[in-house]
């Protein structure tokens, strides 16, 4: 609307919207895309080596289960060897988006099968010399 254009036009000169990340850059997106999918598989199969291939090795990495808080790779890594399978899930919803060209975020909403709970996980991901790590992760049941 014409009531918007000089909001717009302050916008697009302040040094705060020029310094801000571009969102999802198309390029950028598919990569975080395809290793959101990758991890998806990966936790289905439960392919665990896989699966420490995409968290990042750092003390400050951060993963929030149903049941447990875990605080660093090392925690990470140990709780995957341990755990059953998880199995297939459905996934409802599912959000990807990027900020800049190395930190993303992917969102969803799924239902394990055979169970009427809504599941939610939230991973943040940062793109690191070794590829896109998930450097915190949350998943939640709802009631």
């Amino acid at each position: 609307s014409k009531h918007n254009r000089p909001v717009a036009a302050m916008l697009r000169r302040s040094r705060i919207l020029r310094s801000f990340p571009e969102i999802n850059s198309p390029q950028v997106l598919e990569g975080l895309r395809r290793e959101f999918e990758r991890y998806e598989r990966a936790l289905c199969s439960n392919d665990v080596k896989e699966l420490d291939e995409l968290f990042h090795q750092s003390p400050e990495t951060i993963r929030y289960g149903v049941s447990e808080n875990l605080y660093g790779y090392e925690a990470i890594k140990a709780f995957r060897g341990s755990r059953s399978p998880p199995g297939d899930r459905k996934i409802l919803r599912s959000a990807v988006t990027t900020y800049g060209s190395d930190f993303g975020v992917t969102n969803m909403e799924f239902q394990r099968y055979g169970s009427n709970k809504i599941g939610r996980q939230s991973q943040t991901w940062l793109r690191t010399p070794d590829g896109w790590k998930v450097i915190s992760a949350h998943v939640s049941l709802m009631e």
